[in-house]
């Protein structure tokens, strides 16, 4: 128990501040074949490319003991492009759908002509479309484009930031917010649970308390004595709390595991699972959306390739085909430290794009929930640090325990013998 508990004499203390396994990030985009077509009504044509792949560090920094058994922190990730682990490079380019722009015109949609016309010519004198060329460089970690500073003018505020836009310009080199979370030196039951997140104890980007709830651990370790049930962790890129179900009893190098996955009700929208009204409004079963968290922009995320999704978005566009091998995530975790052994971490982001009256760059596009890319995190550990790990937190305390049993049987039987030598003697 003493090993576990977020305590710098603690043996799991410095793999909990500096996370020693090794951490990789594989990105896959969705290039869409048939931009022209799909301008025209076409169902869109997807090819995947990568993966692209980035080698990720992860530390922690301002790490805070408090007087209430709670320790503050914030962990920062670092990401670095491994050519040799690629299919592609970042200066490739790809045709997506032009995000901003079509994320966009469907926020004014609602917004009176005058208004959509004027950013529809500013967008015509921009020479913007609805899909656009770009690196995989420029679409993951930003680029210059002056309709940031067009649509500030228009509708101030609708984007609040400035500069460069990129789908992961905000992840690189930052944090994933404030965590304050239990450290176990009074209650080992509660350690890695969250405490709070930003100083919240709960968010509020969701219409129902329990959606809005903050559960379980950052998703990093979990309390020991696991049982092959469920497990839950924050996941502030998903902006909500998710829960794992127990799958199966496994092995990872000699080490015993338990498999948690995701249920068919994660992303299943509150008709198909009520539990997940407050997640809504909804589209169809199998994405969850994500635009209160978002800047409200039209974004869903999902499971890759619409894996566990209603089958129309499946259909809906062409090139899909999902797999559990390939598109299930996964922790597998030591039930009695709660330290994961092996994960993939997977998700889909997507584009709600449609035609919007006034706003002719739409054209006459089908509504339809386009995949941007798909990414998995993931990570196991070996080597080294396996041998440290099995050593220190399994073997030794195995045999600690093992002779605690010989020498507590040893002491019961001192006990019968000198209880059995007084009644002889009497």
């Amino acid at each position: 128990l003493q090993n576990v508990r977020i305590d710098p004499s603690s043996i799991a203390f410095s793999m909990w501040k500096d996370i020693p396994v090794p951490f990789y990030m594989s990105v896959y985009f969705f290039e869409v074949v048939n931009p022209k077509e799909v301008l025209h009504g076409a169902k869109p044509v997807l090819n995947q490319r990568g993966p692209y792949v980035y080698r990720e560090f992860r530390y922690k920094t301002n790490i805070t003991f408090h007087d209430n058994d709670t320790v503050s922190y914030l962990e920062y990730r670092k990401l670095f492009f491994q050519p040799d682990l690629s299919n592609g490079s970042e200066e490739e380019y790809i045709v997506v759908p032009n995000i901003l722009m079509m994320g966009a015109a469907v926020m004014m949609e609602n917004l009176p002509n005058f208004v959509k016309l004027l950013l529809s010519g500013a967008l015509a004198g921009l020479k913007q479309e609805a899909f656009m060329n770009r690196t995989v460089g420029e679409i993951m970690w930003g680029y210059e484009d002056p309709l940031i500073d067009t649509i500030n003018m228009l509708v101030p505020g609708m984007i609040p930031f400035k500069g460069k836009f990129g789908l992961f310009v905000e992840l690189n080199n930052s944090n994933s917010g404030l965590f304050t979370v239990n450290t176990g030196m009074k209650n080992i039951s509660r350690v890695h649970i969250v405490d709070s997140w930003n100083g919240l104890k709960k968010v509020n980007y969701w219409r129902s308390s329990e959606c809005n709830m903050i559960n379980g651990t950052p998703g990093e370790m979990w309390p020991p004595f696991m049982s092959p049930t469920s497990l839950e962790f924050y996941s502030p890129d998903a902006c909500r709390s998710m829960t794992l179900v127990y799958e199966q009893s496994r092995k990872f190098e000699g080490v015993p595991t338990y498999r948690f996955v995701a249920p068919k009700t994660l992303f299943a929208n509150g008709t198909d699972y009520p539990p997940n009204e407050g997640f809504c409004p909804c589209l169809q079963s199998g994405i969850l959306n994500v635009s209160t968290c978002r800047l409200n922009a039209p974004m869903f995320i999902s499971h890759p390739h619409f894996y566990n999704a209603d089958p129309a978005l499946v259909n809906a566009v062409e090139g899909l085909h999902p797999s559990k091998d390939q598109h299930a995530l996964f922790l597998d975790v030591h039930p009695m430290t709660g330290i994961p052994m092996s994960c993939s971490i997977k998700l889909q982001l997507n584009l709600y794009i449609k035609h919007v009256s006034g706003i002719i760059q739409t054209g006459k596009i089908k509504p339809v929930v386009l995949p941007l890319l798909w990414f998995a995190e993931s990570g196991s550990i070996e080597g080294p640090v396996l041998k440290q790990f099995y050593t220190n937190l399994v073997l030794i305390p195995s045999l600690l325990d093992y002779l605690q049993y010989i020498f507590l049987g040893l002491g019961v039987l001192l006990i019968i013998s000198a209880a059995v030598l007084m009644a002889m003697s009497q």
